[in-house]
């Protein structure tokens, strides 16, 4: 498997007319490796490719590892005899254009990199982890069902006067029991602080006839969920109801377009699914989505493909990505409904399965 991600890699270098790249994305590295102790607060290591070479940079704390678990790539020990700078010299004269991850290095990194290749150019990776294997799917809808449990888990848990904090960390503990960790830290967000998307979860404590909303993930086998739910305490307001349903109805009608371009074998550009759901929220009085419809999901939360206005991605078979339409109402409160999906050759299948009838605690 992973030598085959090398050479799919091989093949895009080719295509876009680069000797070599330097990775040094953890994400992208473990896709090429399967190597998961690397921090994404450190950085130990790299992954160095072109058509004649494969190697994975490191130092001594992860040789022995390395060794055992990534025998498809040459170890570079890197040291006080060896630096990466003498790798970078053996190959300097082969490499005429070195591709680079721009969005992942800092300008110390790039200083030094620069001073061995004059040609260096942005160099997409994550792009190849966008169409998922079956194996990965298997781990990201693991990863669902935990988050599925969590939910059910979290609603026994709320009563007046518990805090956004003590909810999230009651359903970060109850995920972390399980074996598995967070793919990003929970958004607990009560009342009026639910018009705010990426709410800060703090101190607010839950009162009558709130909203309350939920957006939080799994991360299992290296592999991430992702879900939203709004619910009420209370019954909710008529027009709590209906920002709900509308916002509902904007999701299934981004699923019903999908599934007909399937049907009717369609190219399903993801610009397009979005304006789908964005039209019918815009349609019904309310402002537009203030962020994209959806992201891909895998190694990482958010990764390709992109369900936003401007993006440029298809959507094909094997993509796995959320799709999350949101109406947020300043001083009133917001409602945003969050599942995964799989496309799938014949259809769209669900990932997430938490119930997404109106629920009054």
């Amino acid at each position: 498997m992973f030598q085959r991600r090398i050479k799919d890699l091989r093949q895009k270098l080719e295509k876009d007319k680069v000797d070599a790249v330097l990775i040094s994305d953890v994400a992208n590295i473990v896709y090429l490796t399967g190597f998961t102790n690397f921090s994404k607060d450190e950085r130990e290591s790299y992954v160095f490719v072109g058509q004649d070479f494969a190697y994975i940079i490191t130092d001594g704390r992860y040789t022995e590892a390395v060794k055992r678990e990534v025998s498809h790539l040459t170890l570079f020990e890197r040291g006080h005899k060896k630096t990466t700078a003498d790798l970078f010299k053996k190959h300097k004269k082969e490499i005429k254009s070195l591709g680079i991850e721009e969005d992942n290095l800092t300008v110390a990194e790039y200083k030094v990199f620069s001073k061995h290749f004059k040609n260096t150019k942005h160099f997409e990776v994550s792009h190849l982890r966008s169409i998922k294997t079956p194996k990965e799917i298997n781990k990201i809808e693991k990863a669902c069902r935990l988050g599925d449990l969590a939910f059910k888990h979290i609603l026994k848990k709320f009563k007046v006067g518990v805090t956004e904090k003590e909810i999230a960390q009651e359903m970060e503990n109850f995920i972390k029991c399980r074996g598995a960790g967070i793919s990003f830290p929970t958004i607990v967000a009560f009342g009026k602080n639910s018009s705010v998307p990426h709410h800060q979860t703090g101190e607010t404590k839950l009162t009558g006839n709130d909203f309350v909303l939920l957006d939080f993930g799994v991360k299992l086998n290296n592999y991430c969920s992702d879900m939203t739910r709004t619910i009420f305490v209370g019954q909710p307001t008529v027009k709590q109801k209906e920002i709900y349903d509308v916002v509902l109805a904007a999701q299934q009608k981004a699923v019903d377009f999908i599934n007909s371009a399937i049907k009717a074998k369609k190219e399903i550009t993801a610009a397009e699914v979005d304006k789908i759901a964005r039209d019918y929220i815009i349609a019904k009085g309310y402002s537009s989505i203030p962020h994209s419809l959806g992201h891909g999901v895998g190694l990482e939360v958010h990764e390709g493909p992109h369900l936003s206005p401007k993006s440029k991605d298809i959507l094909k078979a094997g993509m796995v990505f959320s799709i999350e339409p949101g109406i947020y109402l300043s001083d009133f409160g917001g409602v945003r409904i969050e599942d995964l999906f799989v496309l799938q050759d014949d259809k769209l299948k669900q990932l997430t399965d938490a119930t997404k009838k109106i629920i009054s605690l």
